[in-house]
């Protein structure tokens, strides 16, 4: 029902350029390109194409101006003073000339796009190169080169197998072992600082039964962790106070925390390495071309329009124009504002069911326990029933905090501002109960980042939009997403190259279920 009638099938092509010899690819339809008819998003993408269109040049006037240009150049940089474009030269530098041609060194096609080049996005272009190198010519756009508001930096990096779901449980585990043989994937240089004091869950009396079903679940898929009653769980970690504490699962292997910016480096490196192409621009919008011979639930027949472009805003404010035959959504707390240029949640059909995925705020605290008297250094990431979290930081004595609010409590996602009063009223009491000597503590640091949350079931998104038969979504893990991402990134290239999920089966995991409202709900789990 929810599925395209009939899909028409998208080919690879392959260009090589006349420069180099170097191949670059690009889609091409089974139809005569020239003879299509193009349609537009209403409003600003039709303004994004007029505009692009005014400003191309013929592409053969452009070769032989570049040609024309680099036998000029050369020419001046065999006579004196050209090199540098000295004085009366009225020609620019060598530096300059090569600066300006990569600038243009622009890819208006490519196979697949990547919009997003966070931890998930730079895992999927990694796991596509890898594994096709020259077979897939792959773009990643990403705002914000430095990545100063990307949830994958902002994020505590934790790593976990404590579900109740299977594929989140997978997932993890995957992640894992992908973590342990970092240096064969990513290289001898990086280094992820795995810190392996897991995770220690904290249940009372009404949570403690589902907390040893889950416990049962992981250690059958092959997690490690072990069950503690409160006796235990105070012989074992002797500054707790276990009052209305009935139970807690400590992980024994293959759980705790790493640095973020580590492993996204690592990924995007590689697949830079791998021949994948960074753009620094922000999605504008998609264009759209009439499929006639496709038809979708929903559409009229002959009305059905594909995505085939994407606009990108340039750091110097220039609309420029990606064709390409994929593309991926795997724009983080921004999925759903990209899914809706593309008419999602907007259109008929299939098309009027959004991407749920929105921003949210979340803080983290950093704090230090007076004559640092709190938990040793060996202390897992421990979260009580209340959802509050805390672990050490560090060698410093320094500690790390945080608790999601309650839907009421949600803060404005406007700007990234911290807000101190939360902590003083949500997160220090519960600290304070758990850990008497966090009764003095005094906070030294504070961050906010954004979750790219899941409305719906705050569960990952992955697989192929329903309606559109090329373009694909990965976005939604709701705060689960960094130690996810290695796993995610292999299932995408797997749908992509293999036709289907070969490591970890995510079939669960796709937008189907928002359109037949099937949630897939984590059961005690923060």
């Amino acid at each position: 029902m929810f599925q395209s009638l009939h899909r028409r099938s998208t080919k690879l092509g392959l260009l090589r350029r006349l420069t180099n010899g170097t191949t670059r690819c690009f889609a091409s339809s089974s139809g005569d390109g020239d003879e299509r008819k193009r349609g537009s998003s209403p409003g600003s993408t039709n303004d994004l194409s007029q505009s692009v269109e005014a400003n191309k040049e013929n592409p053969i006037s452009r070769t032989l101006k570049l040609l024309g240009n680099d036998a000029r150049r050369v020419k001046k940089f065999i006579l004196p003073n050209s090199a540098t474009g000295g004085k009366g030269s009225g020609e620019e530098s060598i530096e300059n000339y090569l600066e300006r041609y990569r600038r243009d060194d622009f890819q208006s096609h490519c196979d697949i796009l990547v919009i997003g080049g966070g931890g998930v996005g730079s895992s999927i272009a990694y796991w596509l190169k890898k594994r096709a190198r020259d077979g897939l010519n792959v773009v990643v756009v990403e705002k914000d080169a430095t990545y100063s508001q990307a949830s994958t930096c902002l994020s505590v990096g934790g790593l976990r197998q404590q579900f109740s779901i299977v594929e989140n449980i997978q997932m993890s585990l995957y992640g894992a072992d992908f973590m342990r043989n970092s240096k064969d994937y990513l290289g001898e240089d990086v280094d992820l600082n795995f810190t392996p004091f897991g995770y220690l869950l904290l249940a009372t009396e009404a949570g403690a039964e589902q907390l040893q079903e889950n416990s049962k679940l992981q250690n059958a898929l092959g997690a490690k962790n072990e069950l503690l009653t409160a006796s235990r769980l105070k012989q074992r970690f002797p500054w707790m106070n276990t009052d209305g504490i009935a139970l807690g699962c400590h992980g024994l292997e293959k759980e705790g925390w790493f640095d973020p910016w580590a492993l996204l480096s690592g990924f995007k490196k590689r697949a830079i390495e791998y021949g994948a192409h960074y753009v620094e621009a922000e999605m504008v919008g998609f264009g759209f071309r009439q499929q006639p011979d496709i038809l979708a639930e929903g559409i009229d027949e002959g009305a059905y329009e594909g995505l085939d472009r994407a606009f990108l805003k340039m750091k110097d404010g220039e609309i420029r124009e990606v064709k390409f035959a994929i593309a991926i959504i795997a724009a983080g707390a921004q999925s759903g504002a990209v899914a809706r240029m593309a008419r999602i949640g907007h259109g008929k059909g299939m098309l009027s069911v959004p991407l749920p995925v929105e921003p949210r705020k979340r803080y983290v605290y950093v704090f230090q326990c007076e004559n640092d008297k709190g938990p040793g250094i060996n202390t897992p990431l421990t979260i009580d029933p209340t959802g509050t979290y805390f672990r050490r930081d560090g060698l410093g004595g320094n500690y790390l905090a945080g608790k999601s609010p309650l839907p009421e409590d949600e803060p404005s996602v406007d700007t990234l501002d911290v807000d101190h009063g939360y902590f003083d009223k949500a997160v220090w009491p519960n600290l304070a109960k758990l850990v008497p000597s966090f009764e003095a503590i005094k906070v030294k640091n504070s961050w906010a980042g954004y979750y790219e949350f899941n409305t719906f079931d705050e569960n990952g998104i992955v697989g192929p939009h329903p309606y559109y038969n090329n373009l694909y979504i990965a976005t939604g893990f709701s705060g689960h997403g960094i130690q996810q991402t290695p796993a995610v990134g292999r299932a995408v290239s797997e749908m992509i190259i293999d036709g289907g999920f070969r490591t970890v089966d995510l079939t669960r995991f796709g937008f189907d279920r928002i359109l037949i409202d099937q949630p897939m709900y984590e059961a005690n789990i923060f």
